[in-house]
């Protein structure tokens, strides 16, 4: 199947995802950036630092995870600053979170390790990256992605749920959207689609009754599995 056949393409025009990357690239502006972008225009570009910002976001809302970041990063940016306090330090400063417990132990081991296997450094290397618990491969990617300007490309359930209602990618699950979406999107977006589609997720093609009547893509939407737009 093509990308865009299917559900309610009858009075669509083909799908062209450069046109679509573009309007929507219009229609974020006004938005904030996802966390781990936003952490990175404060000037917290490293490739821990990221990595540490992601663990704290998953399950956690933007509006959360961001200033809890910031407070931890504060205190320790670095694997050896934050190796020196111990998990229940590392607890209370994120406890804002969902399971700031389990969190609290995963930095500190992640801390630990990179000081202790990587000389404070950790590699570039995604494999290694998903080898520390809590980083899975939305975690590592991005992690990468923003860090390090690796070509990776980041799913979470934004992307998942916009690139399936388009009609771009058909799958189950995000994994398979990862894989789906290495084989159809162009190499240039592989890190960008991540920053443009979770507000664009949050705010226009949201989980439930999505604004299809304000959205810069409807005329190439195929809007699948849409059954009651706003």
């Amino acid at each position: 199947m093509e990308p865009g056949d299917g559900d309610g393409a009858g009075d669509k025009i083909p799908f062209d995802i450069d046109t679509v990357l573009g309007r929507i690239r219009q229609e974020v502006r006004g938005f904030a950036d996802a966390a781990m972008f936003a952490l990175a225009t404060r000037g917290h570009t490293s490739l821990f630092e990221q990595l540490v910002a992601c663990i704290l976001s998953i399950r956690t809302r933007d509006e959360v995870s961001l200033p809890t970041a910031l407070t931890l990063l504060r205190r320790a940016s670095t694997p050896k600053a934050m190796s020196q306090l111990t998990p229940e330090q590392i607890e209370a400063l994120i406890r804002p979170v969902t399971f700031p417990e389990p969190k609290a132990r995963q930095l500190h081991a992640l801390a630990q390790r990179t000081v202790e296997e990587f000389g404070g450094q950790l590699p570039e290397d995604v494999a290694v990256l998903q080898s520390f618990r809590g980083v899975g491969p939305k975690c590592a990617h991005l992690a990468l992605g923003v860090a390090c300007g690796h070509e990776a490309i980041s799913v979470d359930i934004h992307v998942h749920r916009v690139t399936n209602r388009w009609g771009y990618v058909r799958t189950r699950a995000p994994e398979q959207t990862l894989k789906a979406l290495e084989g159809l999107l162009p190499r240039t977006y592989w890190i960008e689609i991540n920053r443009l589609l979770v507000p664009f997720g949050k705010h226009v093609c949201t989980g439930s009754r999505p604004l299809c009547s304000r959205c810069p893509v409807l005329s190439m939407c195929r809007q699948v599995g849409v059954s009651h737009p706003r």
